[in-house]
């Protein structure tokens, strides 16, 4: 063998041996962090929990309407004329029959008293004609002619005072008068409105639903009636009526309540919230919709699980995740069917840190809301 090929046996058996501590080293370091890791174990996560306990539900149906007049319109005279007085001021509040409005109608009521004389001439002449009759001084058929004169006569005078009562706007019924349109001098043609009278107590509540909920509401039943959704305090109505037909256009139901409004606070077309009490109380298993992971394959909740105790004597807790079914959500909080039981503790905050056998550390010093009832908050 020449030197040559003995230093590059040398040079080769120096590189293995390199290779090989490299190599050996690598493989003793993995192992050395496997184990580190494995007694260092998972890492605890803080998460917020609250204990799963039954609560009563009420069954409720909420709708958005509106607020219709007890009797709404916009007054208008059917005769055309000049307006000659104005008795009523915008905003009155007026019984019924209350004159309101008075067109120029002098031509009218003489006409008027020109009939009414015509009548009591043919009334005298039947008077006197009867006389003679019952003298045989007259026929029959020219007492037949006088009776029909007295008739088209006083036809006549009804016919004219009709027409000057057409002069005469009147309230149809007791209510609250609005802003008035028209002036004195003005000419108006029949049907020009003049201004518009409501009655606001009680009122009315019209409100949407779809099929199958109107089905479920009936004459009689309580609503409660809310201008702002915020507000914690609504007026309470009852069910007047439910349309016995489907809308085409929305394919809704229209149902009427009926509200009591003796401060007239609530006026024709204000926007409303409507809520339906539609059955008694259930009793559901509730949690805050935040503890709920939502899933395509399905909708799991994590445990808190009790794990031993530490080194003070208190319990250590651990993650398990189970899968639920779910049910209604009212506010910040939804119904859990299936999955937990009363008494378990859900975690509620944290979730996306852990995983199952997760070590826990709890903090309930913030909470997420689980309001029934949400409002907004103005910071």
């Amino acid at each position: 063998m020449n030197v040559t090929l003995k230093r590059m046996v040398i040079m080769l058996a120096a590189v293995g041996v390199v290779l090989g501590a490299i190599f050996g080293f690598g493989m003793f370091k993995n192992v050395m962090m496997t184990r580190y890791f494995a007694s260092a174990g998972v890492p605890p996560q803080t998460v917020s929990t609250m204990t799963a306990k039954f609560d009563d539900w009420q069954p409720a149906i909420s709708a958005v309407g509106s607020l219709k007049a007890f009797n709404g319109a916009d007054l208008s005279l059917e005769a055309p004329g000049i307006v000659d007085e104005i008795l009523f001021d915008s905003g009155e509040d007026v019984a019924a029959g209350t004159i309101l409005v008075r067109l120029r109608a002098d031509d009218d009521a003489a006409r008027l008293r020109s009939l009414d004389a015509s009548a009591q001439l043919a009334a005298s002449n039947l008077e006197r004609n009867l006389k003679q009759f019952e003298s045989k001084a007259i026929s029959q058929a020219a007492l037949d002619v006088d009776v029909a004169n007295l008739k088209s006569a006083r036809a006549a005078v009804e016919e004219q005072r009709a027409t000057l009562n057409k002069k005469v706007l009147r309230a149809p019924f007791a209510g609250r008068l609005g802003v008035r349109t028209v002036g004195v001098g003005q000419y108006l043609n029949p049907g020009s409105a003049i201004v518009t009278l409501q009655a606001l107590d009680p009122i009315y509540a019209e409100f949407y639903l779809p099929p199958q909920q109107a089905s479920r509401i009936r004459p009689g039943q309580k609503t409660v009636v809310k201008i702002d959704k915020d507000a914690a305090v609504g007026l309470v109505g009852v069910v007047s009526a439910v349309n016995p037909k489907v809308e085409i256009n929305t394919r809704n139901v229209l149902v009427q309540a009926t509200v009591k409004n003796p401060t007239q606070r609530l006026l024709p077309g204000t926007p409303i919230i409507v809520e339906i009490d539609t059955g008694s109380p259930e009793r559901y298993l509730t949690l805050p919709q935040t503890a709920i992971t939502y899933n395509p394959y399905g909708d799991t909740v994590f445990l808190a699980l009790e794990d031993g105790k530490d080194d003070k004597g208190q319990p250590k807790y651990k993650a398990s995740q189970t899968f639920v079914v779910t049910g209604l959500t009212r506010g910040d909080q939804i119904a859990v069917l299936t999955g937990i039981k009363e008494g378990d503790r859900i975690v509620t905050a944290g979730q996306l840190k852990i995983q199952n056998d997760t070590p826990l550390i709890i903090n309930n010093s913030v909470l997420p809301s689980a309001d029934p009832n949400p409002k907004p908050i103005d910071n």
